[in-house]
């Protein structure tokens, strides 16, 4: 019988360890990430002045020296644009889904309230032109087909082909992470996880709430770096840690202690702030 229990316990340790182990090596394609502070969807302050996710927002990141982190998505005919949410609702003032409306009509829309557009995601690579290391977030939702997926992925890699600075990939769709390890495996790729109360709250079933923020679904992309919540972390994301994952925090806010946690993560993706460059 205590074989029996032995043998049950180290092949679920196994399996655990199949499911949430991440990528393993490739330090050099993590070099030009680490040690940076990055700016969520540029330098946009809480007044939206300039907007978040607007190119006059990218490019005083650029200017001054940050990293940046920013959102791409697919419109209705198929032009990636820059945009976080997926409705138009809280940026646009204009109720519906950002992929049910044309490039052309989601450009007219100002954001804020301001003079700024949603800029196409070649409009930002122009703007930035290299000078600093890009995070990339493919937007999806659970809805969205393989073949949808597919040519999302493959529009955002054929784009990021001639930008002459780093980027990397990441998503909270470990299916686009996937889809990243086979498209482009020499590419890093990043796995976004939120907790699994943040996920419920927005309507997730336990199960899947429970899977996606405990990396479970990490053997599909093998992510190179867990991009985490400010939320304690759960032993999943703790165990990745250990395992040699790199480790990004998102989204680090004035409020928070954010000299602990450049000590403690790799990369940090701030709001609101002007911290160093580098640390």
């Amino acid at each position: 019988m205590v074989w029996i229990v032995l043998f049950v316990v180290l092949a679920l340790a196994a399996l655990v360890l199949y499911l949430v182990a991440p990528a393993r090596g490739r330090r050099d394609l993590r070099r030009p990430f680490s040690g940076r502070n990055y700016a969520h969807r540029g330098l946009f302050g809480r007044d939206q002045r300039p907007p978040e996710n607007s190119l006059p927002a990218f490019s005083a990141a650029a200017q001054a020296g940050y990293g940046m982190e920013l959102d791409v998505q697919f419109t209705k005919d198929r032009q990636l644009v820059v945009f976080h949410d997926d409705s138009l609702d809280r940026m646009t003032g204009t109720h519906g889904w950002v992929r049910d409306f044309d490039c052309e009509a989601v450009r007219a829309m100002p954001l804020a309230g301001s003079g700024e557009r949603a800029p196409l995601f070649r409009e930002l690579l122009e703007t930035v032109g290299g000078r600093t290391p890009l995070i990339v977030e493919i937007k999806s939702r659970s809805e969205y087909s393989g073949a949808y997926l597919d040519e999302l992925c493959r529009a955002t890699l054929d784009a990021l082909r001639d930008y002459p600075g780093p980027y990397c990939i990441e998503s909270f769709d470990p299916r686009v992470v996937h889809r990243i390890r086979k498209m482009a495996p020499g590419v890093l790729r990043g796995q976004l996880v939120d907790s699994c109360r943040s996920y419920r709250r927005e309507g997730a079933n336990f199960v899947y709430a429970y899977a996606v923020s405990h990396c479970l679904c990490n053997f599909w992309g093998r992510p190179d770096f867990i991009a985490w919540c400010p939320d304690r972390e759960n032993w999943a994301v703790r165990l990745c840690r250990r395992l040699g994952a790199m480790m990004v925090m998102w989204t680090a806010l004035p409020e928070h202690d954010t000299a602990a946690l450049e000590q403690r993560y790799d990369a940090v993706i701030f709001q609101w702030y002007r911290p160093g460059t580098r640390y």
